[in-house]
């Protein structure tokens, strides 16, 4: 009686959820693919793992987009959108942004060294 009581629950217990650890918070970023499409219009595709919401993988776009306005020698850039999607535990952003050496018109303009400085001190990687 007692050895069956031990197995039922032992059994019961290799099906309780793993106690989560910090490491299961802390965002992998596995890259940024960069496609010039004409001119200054730039697609940047990001991927990243244990990202909490569409947001996180977004602003890693965003922080990838901010450096590669820099790289290329200008100052500031402009969302044009950001597709997000997940699949196997895999966030991806598909996002495409113009790039000048002038604030651009439009509503959702970045300057691209204020938004790098603020990658850096959140620990978001860039290009």
């Amino acid at each position: 009686m007692k050895r069956a009581g031990l197995i039922a629950l032992l059994a019961l217990a290799a099906c309780e959820p793993a106690i989560p650890t910090a490491e299961d918070f802390i965002p992998e970023y596995k890259g940024v693919e960069t496609t010039l499409l004409d001119g200054d219009l730039v697609q940047f595709n990001v991927a990243m793992t244990k990202a909490r919401a569409s947001k996180n993988v977004a602003a890693y776009a965003e922080c990838a987009a901010a450096q590669y306005t820099l790289i290329r020698g200008y100052g500031f850039a402009r969302h044009v959108r950001t597709n997000v999607a997940i699949e196997a535990g895999i966030w991806r952003a598909d996002a495409v942004y113009t790039i000048s050496p002038s604030l651009p018109k439009g509503l959702k303009t970045i300057d691209a060294e204020v938004v790098t400085q603020n990658c850096r001190e959140k620990g978001i990687p860039t290009v």
